[in-house]
This record gives C-alpha cells, structure tokens and sequence, in this order.
C-alpha cells in the first residue's frame, strides 16, 4: 500500500509537471503571437485618434500638389509657366491647393493632423544635435549643424522637431521603427519647405526662396470619425506643439490624443495649427489600447 501510494503520488507529480509545461508552452505561443500582431509593417506607422492608439497603412507614396497659378519657389513665375518647378516636390505647410491629389475639393478631403514638438526638453542649444539630411539631401537644404544653428538663432535651442534622436522623454511615432532615419518615414517626402512657416511666426522676412528641411520628428491625430477608414488621400496639417506637457506619450496615457484635445491645446495656445499643400494615401484602423481620456 506504501508502495502503491508512492507510486500514485510520483504519478500526479508527473502528471502535475507535464500539465504546468503545457501551460507554459500555450502562453509562450500567446505571448509570441501577441508580440508579432503588435509589430508594424514596414508601410506601417502609429497614430492616435478618440483617445486611443490607430495603425495607418500606407499604399501610396506622398504627393505635394502644385497648381498652375501657385509659385511655390517664389521665383515670380506661376507654375504653369515654370518646367523647374515641377522637377522636385516642393512640400509647403500653410500653402493650400484647391483640389487634394483626386482632383476632389480640398474642403471634403481628410485631415491628418501632424504633431511637432517645437519645444526642447533640456534647452539644447548644440547644433551638432541637428539632424542630418537624409542621403545628403537636396541642393542647399540645411542639415546638420547649419540646420542646428540656424535654429538656435531663430528659437534660442534646437527643437526635438529636428533633433537626430529627440530626448528620452519623449518618444515620436515618425521616423517609424521600420525606418529609424531622422528626417524620414514610411513613403514620406524627406523634407519639407519652412519659408512660409518662419515667416508666418515672425522669425524671417517674407519668402524669396523656399528654406529647405528634413522632415521633423513628428506624430499623428486623425478626426475621431476616421479612425476606421479605408485607404484614401488624407491632407496633412501640421500642428506645431508648444509645451512638453501636451506632447503624447507612447502608449497614449498622457498628452493629445484626439482632435479635441488638440483643439482645446489649440485654443489655449499652446499649439498652431495650419494647413499644406502635403497628402499622404493610407488607410486607418483603431488599435484595442485605450488612451487617457481628459
């Protein structure tokens, strides 16, 4: 009976053990699988909308409209006239064509709203803290520490916008984990066009050529109605954030993460918002992740 009894025990304990290996195999296949289906693609970034994470999927590159009567060189000769001006994307946030890529009036097209943080964390005012042009950039595009310069005379530090890797404090969905290259982004255009921006903020005269840029670190809010939407044209808005408090966090639990959140930054003045002549082709899906809700 002893020995019986013995037996049954080391036999539960077997069974006991195999049961808790598969337990732990099944939850290392859930955990491996919850891991893979939270990983973006490489056309993948995240954004956030309603107070919640979205994913976007990108199936077309950018497009920068130009229209016949606009100069987005400045050179006094309207587009239409201009053969060089079609030549490279001239990508201009405050410029606003008429029409969105589809020929569609601009009024019923999506918005992105595109967050920049024109704050700096630890007033940084190296320059060699700029970020380069990517692939060295166009021809006269400020890079690197000219870029960094020029904007501590203009700022009085160097922006987290245009930092090579922005403080640990915070965190931007662009440049995306798939493509970590400052000044890019998924089958985004890899500078951008501040003229009209440093103008309209009073830090230059008006535009006689276009100031030539990397892309800025940035991320994402769409309108709480677009956060399912199929791939469509979606004009980008840039909005620049003033204060690190508003800025969101990773996982969206602190700082803008709707457009009425946005909206009431907006209003207070912490944040500008403006219009462009910028349009990104993606499709939207609301991820399972809750964010704060103020």
């Amino acid at each position: 009976m002893i020995r019986l009894h013995h037996n049954r025990r080391w036999s539960l304990k077997a069974h006991t053990h195999g049961l808790w290996l598969t337990l732990v195999s099944c939850a290392s296949i859930l955990s491996i699988a919850g891991s893979a289906s939270a990983q973006l693609a490489p056309n993948q970034t995240e954004g956030f909308g309603n107070g919640r994470l979205v994913t976007f999927t990108y199936l077309q590159n950018f497009d920068c409209v130009d229209e016949p009567t606009l100069d987005l060189d400045f050179n006094g000769i309207k587009a239409q006239s201009d053969p060089n001006e079609m030549q490279t994307p001239i990508c201009q946030p405050i410029t606003e064509p008429t029409a969105d890529p589809t020929g569609g009036d601009i009024k019923h097209t999506a918005h992105l709203y595109v967050l920049i943080p024109m704050f700096s964390v630890d007033n940084d005012t190296n320059p060699d803290h700029a970020m380069p042009c990517p692939s060295g950039g166009r021809p006269g595009e400020l890079c690197g520490v000219n870029l960094g310069k020029a904007l501590v005379k203009l700022f009085g530090f160097v922006p987290e916008a245009w930092k090579t890797k922005v403080n640990p404090a915070i965190t931007t969905q662009c440049p995306d984990p798939n493509n970590a290259v400052a000044g890019t982004c998924t089958m985004h255009a890899s500078s951008v066009d501040l003229s009209k921006t440093l103008f309209a903020l009073k830090k230059t005269a008006s535009p006689t050529a276009p100031i030539f840029v990397p892309t800025p670190n940035h991320s994402h809010i769409v309108d709480n109605s677009r956060v399912n939407t199929q791939p469509i044209w979606w004009e980008v808005r840039p909005v620049l954030v003033m204060s690190q408090s508003d800025w969101p966090s990773a996982d969206g639990t602190t700082g803008i993460t709707s457009s009425k959140m946005m909206d009431d930054a907006e209003a207070a003045g912490r944040a500008i918002e403006v219009g462009s002549n910028f349009f990104l082709f993606f499709s939207s899906e609301m991820g399972s992740k809750s964010a704060h809700l103020h």
